[in-house]
């Protein structure tokens, strides 16, 4: 099992690289660019936040784009939210069904070990890499705020971060439960799926008959701006993310564990 962890591995890394240097990266130059551009978001912040439905959805109405929690929660957790829900979607989604679409099953089953430890290696292929795309990244918009010499309140910032860790985990579960019904690689499935969800959030956040419901999108309970704001999270939204993650990761064991393979 470590033997296709280690090889699963491999043929990541340079994946890992990439999108870490590219949203971490972005990430990072934006909060450096933060003094540059205070003078001038000061006089666009009451703008901003009175502009509604469109306020709303990106937390402007909760926080002054003009302070750094404020500018952190709607520049920097947009992209670092919605850039590593992506990363964790294209690894998960299709982790499993490549081996039917690339003939690669045939050799793999072939080997003196159980479907159920390939999947367990394979599961925590993405784990890990999910989980070293955030400490990576997170280290990098801790040590741009250091640079940068503004106060912040880093155990909300933690928390919103925590949160984020478990929301691209439950993208992940996700989109691996659904690789394993998949004979062929549906990146774009997978891609669709974190639109939708992140979409979804949006509209619940605007639309009143939709507010009660929102918690049915996994980035409800790692909003920027909420968590931010309040220091707060959503707790009935975590633990259905968190049921959904499971249940979606248990499927993956059953159906791909009996299922036959194409050649």
């Amino acid at each position: 099992m470590s033997t296709i962890y280690k090889h699963e591995m491999k043929l990541l890394y340079k994946t890992l690289f990439i999108w870490t240097v590219a949203v971490g990266g972005l990430c990072f130059v934006c909060i450096l660019l933060f003094n540059s551009m205070k003078g001038e978001m000061e006089g666009m912040a009451d703008s901003f936040s009175q502009m509604g439905a469109f306020a709303d959805a990106f937390g402007m109405s909760q926080l002054s784009i003009a302070t750094l929690e404020g500018f952190y929660a709607t520049e920097v957790g947009t992209v670092h939210s919605l850039g590593a829900a992506l990363f964790a979607a294209i690894i998960s989604m299709v982790m499993l069904s490549k081996e039917e679409d690339g003939h690669t099953g045939e050799f793999l089953f072939t080997l003196p070990v159980s479907r159920a430890k390939v999947i367990t290696a394979k599961l925590m292929t993405v784990i890990t890499n999910v989980v070293m795309f955030n400490v990576i990244s997170v280290g990098a918009y801790m040590l741009g705020i250091v640079l940068l010499g503004e106060e912040i309140d880093f155990g909300r910032l933690l928390l919103y971060h925590g949160m984020q860790l478990f929301m691209h985990l439950e993208v992940a579960g996700i989109c691996f439960g659904l690789s394993a019904f998949m004979k062929k690689n549906k990146l774009g499935l997978g891609l669709g799926v974190v639109m939708i969800f992140y979409a979804y959030d949006l509209m619940a956040r605007v639309i009143p008959d939709l507010s009660d419901y929102k918690l049915f999108s996994p980035f409800s309970y790692s909003n920027a701006a909420d968590i931010l704001s309040t220091g707060e999270v959503e707790g009935s939204a975590f633990i259905l993310g968190m049921v959904l993650m499971v249940v979606c990761v248990v499927f993956a064991y059953v159906n791909y564990g009996k299922r036959d393979l194409a050649a």
